[in-house]
């Protein structure tokens, strides 16, 4: 018999979660260890359990050494976002989103600094100026396309306007036509008065 296929969802027995966390953290520890043996790369795992304490694993390079490149590469991140905005050459919206989930989630930690949070809130400015400047181009674009609609459909209702004055001409002639014969046909009414009027 296989394995069953466990449901991923909070488990309620407290006994039975701390037992999972327990083997998931360690299974998840020894991953690790193998992927930076096999592919030769540098892996840090930070773990809080519910109860709020700290697990930290790291291969390859000690984890000082990879939360220090960590920081660097956010701190470079920032940097770009605030170059492409001073030069007002803005990120794509989705390397901008990405940036912004990236730094929400540093932001969850309970040890973040007053000065990261002051770079997130630029960062969260940055975002916000451009999500403003790229909803106004669309908002533009759309009234252009609605005024382009407008024009075509003023312009096919001006033709089957003409249509219409012209099929209503061409009824009342046909019509008149139609008296004038009837006129002609009806008996007592060919006095040389009406024949005239006919002509």
């Amino acid at each position: 018999m296989g394995r069953r296929k466990v449901e991923i969802k909070r488990i309620e027995n407290k006994s039975s979660r701390q037992v999972t966390f327990c083997k998931r953290r360690n299974g998840l520890m020894k991953k690790a260890r193998q992927l930076s043996i096999l592919c030769e790369c540098s892996v840090a795992i930070l773990i809080v359990s519910s109860t709020g304490k700290l697990y930290s694993s790291s291969s390859g390079d000690s984890m000082a050494k990879i939360l220090k490149r960590y920081e660097i590469q956010h701190a470079d991140e920032l940097k770009t976002v605030e170059l492409a905005e001073k030069n007002g050459d803005y990120l794509s919206h989705k390397e901008l989103l990405e940036i912004v989930q990236c730094k929400l989630e540093e932001a969850k930690s309970d040890n973040i600094s007053v000065e990261s949070l002051i770079s997130l809130e630029e960062l969260f400015k940055s975002a916000l100026s451009v999500t403003i400047a790229r909803k106004g181009e669309l908002m533009m674009e759309l009234v252009k396309t609605l005024q382009e609609k407008e024009k075509l459909l003023r312009e096919e209702n001006k033709v089957l306007s003409n249509q219409l004055t012209k099929m209503e001409k061409k009824r009342f002639l046909e019509a008149e036509d139609e008296s004038a014969m009837s006129l002609a046909k009806s008996p007592g009414n060919n006095t040389p008065e009406t024949l005239s009027l006919l002509k």
